[in-house]
């Protein structure tokens, strides 16, 4: 497959993935201060380069990126959900998935907090988000 091709299977994924996660009425909020133009725009560069294109992407590392924000198991799990479903939808081949998914898994350790104390602000002035489930009965 060639970089446009990939690219644009890429972009397909990402897109399916963040309609959902834009929709989601928990994952929304987590990303209230990010475009959806935006986001999808850092991932497609993140994971073509990962997956064997062209390297454009110029952000931070998925590590870096995401300190402030508690993410939960469960919250991976929606996510990686969403993104199952994204894959089914673009028909995006299984090796590809394969090695996406080995890459996010990469990335959990770092990303995957237990409690909101574990998260720390990337500037000074940066709050913590740290958004409860609201589909989540107490």
């Amino acid at each position: 497959m060639d970089s446009s091709e990939l690219r644009s299977k890429v972009q397909a994924v990402n897109k399916a993935f963040y309609d959902r996660v834009y929709q989601d009425p928990w994952l929304k909020l987590v990303f209230r201060f990010v475009t959806q133009t935006h986001i999808e725009s850092q991932q497609s560069d993140f994971m073509l380069g990962a997956l064997g294109g062209p390297k454009n992407y110029g952000g931070r590392s998925p590590s870096d990126a995401h300190p402030h924000i508690l993410v939960t198991e469960e919250m991976w799990q929606l996510r990686e959900k969403y993104l199952r479903e994204a894959f089914a939808e673009t028909h995006f081949p299984d090796d590809l998935q394969k090695k996406w998914l080995k890459i996010d898994d990469a990335f959990k350790r770092a990303i995957v907090k237990k409690d909101r104390s574990e998260c720390e602000p990337r500037f000074k002035n940066e709050e913590i988000i740290d958004v409860p489930n609201p589909n989540k009965t107490r």
